[in-house]
């Protein structure tokens, strides 16, 4: 195991750290759901449809 300072432990804990969050944050965006009206042939009727868009 290195021999760390107290610094050297801090900046490598927060480097590891930010190695494990930033592509859970880039990952985290918030989805758009659209809604559309469909014309339904076998209803003979309008329906909606819902989208999500990443």
């Amino acid at each position: 195991m290195p021999q760390l300072s107290r610094r050297g432990f801090i900046a490598a804990t927060l480097a590891t750290g930010a190695l494990r969050a930033v592509p859970v944050a880039l990952k985290a965006r918030k989805p758009r759901v659209i809604l559309e009206l469909v014309y339904d042939r076998g209803l003979g009727m309008m329906r909606a449809v819902e989208r999500v868009v990443r």
